[in-house]
């Protein structure tokens, strides 16, 4: 066979079992709670809280949108015009057009392209976040927290696009079998490294104080049967007001972090609420799941990318000869910008039922849906969110269960177990 039919077999194959691992490894046994049970929470919940946090939402929205309307935009005009491939060969002619400086500096500049147009609503976004209190953090940290995060962008994106066109140069008929192999192994050495390597770069993080809340932490963990290394606090309170956990790393490299803001806003016991919830995580290998279900779908768009590639009306829209060629990295970009906006409620849909099942997790671990249902009365409170969002919005992109969702559930719980 010839690599196209070879390409097509292998991503008909990795198709398969990427919707088998779907169909496997997400919990679709646990469907939301009854509606009537969300409304009955919801009238639960102060009416002035409920209003101040669609008030927050309705005024970010726009920026929102905005920002993903035209970071669309940005790409269909550079990736389905010669405008992206004019960029990268104008990046790359200091330096003789040679095929690396196309390929990683020629990437990295339509990539800060379209990050500095849609900077403005970044911008805009922490203005509102300010004005609503959510945000603690100045224009000056704010700004250095987007310069590190283009920083870290740069690198990966560099040693990414680096290794992607040395391997289309050196196999060009079948570099789609080793750049999706490689795609698969990137996303798997990111998910587990990025956590240790990256969060130190945003976020300082510090032991635990001894005491009552950190034994009961590491009690809690030891009963769920998963092994932490310590319990860290880390110093969100100087960007924001919003209280979270985490469960962070692998192994001996695991750790529960507490963010001080959740400290200071929750007693202990709705912190170790948030903590089952997060231990639930790792106790069902939530982070081995969602490397799987990435990586398999990193390799199978590099093959799609190899396919697309024999689309002759599309490399000409570009103004390029290959899909392989760095020059066609605009094209590349804009496939995976339109691929991500329409994937979007599919991956919402899984991560919300992920999410559910941690939550089931906690009230199990904890048996106490009191306290389950006062930390999300909390947590909408503090971190300023719609308990009960538009239901357009909630399925294209809502990533956790609704806050009138998951004290319904509790409810239920509570009802199942007997009170």
């Amino acid at each position: 066979m010839t690599p196209r039919a070879w390409a097509i077999v292998t991503l008909c194959g990795l198709a398969a079992v990427l919707m088998l691992a779907v169909v496997l490894l997400v919990p679709w046994s646990r469907p939301p709670a009854p509606r009537a049970d969300q409304l009955a929470a919801l009238r639960d919940l102060p009416a002035e809280q409920v209003a101040r946090g669609r008030a927050l939402r309705a005024a970010l929205r726009p920026a929102g949108y905005g920002s993903m309307a035209v970071g669309l935009l940005v790409a269909l005009v550079l990736g389905l015009t010669p405008l992206g491939a004019a960029l990268v060969t104008a990046v790359a002619r200091p330096f003789g057009g040679h095929w690396i400086a196309r390929a990683v500096l020629g990437g990295l500049a339509v990539v800060l392209l379209s990050s500095l147009l849609t900077l403005p609503f970044a911008a805009w976004r922490h203005t509102v976040a300010s004005r609503y209190g959510l945000s603690t953090q100045g224009w000056a940290g704010w700004a250095a927290d987007v310069l590190r995060s283009y920083a870290v962008t740069a690198v990966i994106g560099a040693v990414a696009l680096l290794g992607f066109y040395t391997v289309t140069r050196l196999s060009p008929r079948w570099w789609w079998a080793f750049g999706a192999a490689g795609a698969a192994a990137l996303v798997t050495l990111l998910s587990f490294v990025l956590p240790v390597l990256v969060e130190p770069v945003f976020n300082r993080f510090s032991p635990m104080e001894p005491g009552p809340l950190r034994n009961q932490l590491l009690t809690l963990a030891e009963r769920d049967g998963v092994p932490v290394r310590d319990v860290l606090v880390a110093d969100a309170s100087r960007r924001t007001r919003a209280v979270n956990a985490y469960v962070s790393g692998l192994g001996p490299t695991r750790r529960i972090v507490v963010y001080d803001t959740l400290l200071r806003e929750a007693p202990p016991e709705e912190v170790a609420s948030v903590v089952a919830h997060e231990l639930g995580h790792a106790k069902d290998r939530d982070v081995v799941t969602g490397t799987l279900l990435g990586a398999l779908g990193a390799a199978a768009a590099v093959v799609a990318l190899f396919l697309l590639g024999g689309w002759g009306w599309l490399l000409r829209a570009a103004g390029v000869d290959s899909i392989a060629e760095p020059r066609a990295l605009p094209l590349l970009l804009a496939v995976f910008t339109v691929a991500g906006l329409v994937s979007a409620p599919a991956q919402a849909l899984v991560s919300r039922r992920v999410e559910a099942r941690a939550d089931a997790h906690a009230l199990a671990l904890t048996g106490d849906p009191a306290t389950f249902e006062a930390m999300q009365r909390r947590l909408a409170t503090v971190n300023l969110s719609d308990p009960d969002p538009p239901r357009w919005e909630y399925l294209y992109s809502a990533s956790h269960p609704s806050t009138v969702e998951r004290m319904a559930a509790a409810r239920a719980w509570a009802r199942a177990a007997g009170g």
